[in-house]
């Protein structure tokens, strides 16, 4: 079979080698990959950072032995892209493409309610942002289903830095003055929420931020531009100074999209195939929180040779890795190996720092260690006259979690829910701490 080739109008052999040729002149921009059978059918359709190399990757030997595109790849007998300005733009497209076309072999999205949505609560006052496997019918405006739930919580992570939109699922009243004298969470604090539960933005100036979320989301993000540049100036014009400078951020955001971080930084761990909701919900119920905590923070101590020590500092917002919460410390007043001492240090200059600048504290501090680390934590709160969040320390060895005040640790079964959200903070802080201390070594073998 015969088809006219794009690039010079002449008719061309279609198969997988004119499609293997073709794929090499593909750019090394983000965009959209569209691969098709010899009768011009498109049977998958996929995203991409670097359209040549991901694209290109379907015709190396690997794809040909990975039992997912084994048995589909050899009727690929074309291939065409779609250039996109961003990653955070594919990701979009893809999900409206596979929707529309339903390629045979992006089955996944078969069963469309398996996977994951952007959903707004529209019925709010203040309309929250949140991934769904279980879309609402009513009251809620619905994007997806997308292929991917960490690259979606990572493109809302990224979108929420430039409209700074609600998470969380307080319920916010306009009229209910009690919301003046709420705390906000340290999403306010780092600027990426506009903290409607202590009414610092009202309702309507709310909405407009969800309506231009919504416009971009429907692809209007040149249309959303445009609109954003008049009001800028409108805004200029009114002397409305302070408005301007948040609109002419907001729009260098926008413009500079592919500048704003990796999709895939938040895609859980295989290991960890559990909902973090269920999770977060467990943590609540086996600790005896009054509400279902939403930050928690992990500490882990890494050593450099047993001559210097380093610390890591992760966090973690509704049971997902939020990487520019992460710090990293060198210990400073501590020789040789002391852990206890190294937490100790750690502890007082975090939240010190955070007492002394009116930043929230996370819901749940979780200290790598058993209970000699957890005393360690304890008394660098004391010793700061600082109260301390839900303080716990999570020992590897048999997985118990040691409590203040209790003698007796916190046994779990392996399976439970609770369990496993802890396990993966642990973990991320310890392989972050880890990441750290080879960075250090590395550094400090070239200077030998």
């Amino acid at each position: 079979m015969t088809k006219k080739d794009a690039s010079n109008d002449t008719p061309a052999e279609l198969g997988f080698d004119h499609a293997a040729a073709k794929v090499r002149t593909f750019p090394t921009t983000p965009g959209i990959y569209l691969m098709k059978d010899a009768a011009g059918v498109v049977i998958y359709v996929g995203k991409a950072k670097n359209l040549r190399s991901r694209a290109g990757s379907y015709f190396l030997k690997a794809a040909a032995e990975d039992a997912r595109t084994s048995p589909w790849i050899g009727e690929i007998a074309d291939i065409d892209f779609m250039d996109c300005e961003s990653e955070v733009d594919a990701l979009l497209m893809e999900s409206r493409l596979i929707k529309d076309i339903q390629p045979k072999h992006n089955k996944d999205l078969k069963d469309d309610k398996s996977f994951p949505y952007l959903m707004i609560t529209t019925r709010d006052e203040f309309p929250r942002v949140e991934v769904t496997r279980e879309p609402r019918s009513s009251g809620v405006k619905l994007y997806g289903p997308f292929p991917s739930a960490g690259a979606l919580r990572g493109a809302i992570q990224v979108l929420q830095r430039i409209f700074k939109f609600r998470t969380c699922t307080l319920d916010i009243s306009e009229s209910d003055e009690r919301w003046n004298w709420f705390r906000p969470c340290l999403l306010a604090s780092i600027n990426q929420c506009t903290a409607p539960c202590n009414l610092r933005i009202g309702k309507e100036e709310y909405r407009r931020d969800i309506k231009r979320l919504q416009t971009f989301m429907e692809g209007g993000k040149k249309k959303l531009l445009k609109e954003m540049k008049n009001e800028m100036l409108d805004a200029s014009k009114g002397l409305d100074f302070e408005r301007a400078a948040v609109l002419r951020d907001e729009i260098k955001m926008l413009e500079r999209l592919e500048d704003r971080g990796e999709l895939d930084t938040h895609a859980q761990p295989e290991v960890f195939y559990i909902d973090p909701k269920k999770g977060l919900t467990g943590l609540r119920k086996v600790l005896e929180l009054k509400e279902t905590p939403r930050v928690i923070e992990g500490v882990d101590i890494a050593h450099l040779g047993g001559g210097e020590t380093v610390a890591s500092l992760v966090q973690f917002i509704d049971g997902l890795p939020f990487k520019p919460g992460y710090r990293r410390y060198r210990i400073k007043d501590v020789k040789g190996i002391d852990d206890y001492r190294s937490i100790y240090e750690v502890v007082s200059r975090r939240f010190r720092r955070l007492s002394d600048e009116g930043d929230s504290f996370p819901d749940i501090l979780l200290i790598d260690g058993g209970k000699g680390q957890l005393n360690a934590a304890l008394a660098a709160f004391r010793d700061q006259d600082i109260t301390p969040p839900t303080l716990i320390s999570l020992a590897k060895r048999d997985e118990e979690i040691f409590r203040p005040g209790i003698s007796e640790p916190l046994r779990l079964s392996k399976n439970a829910f609770a369990l496993r959200l802890l396990q993966y903070v642990r973990d991320e802080s310890h392989r972050f701490a880890q990441h750290y201390h080879h960075i250090l070594r590395n550094k400090s073998t070239l200077e030998r």
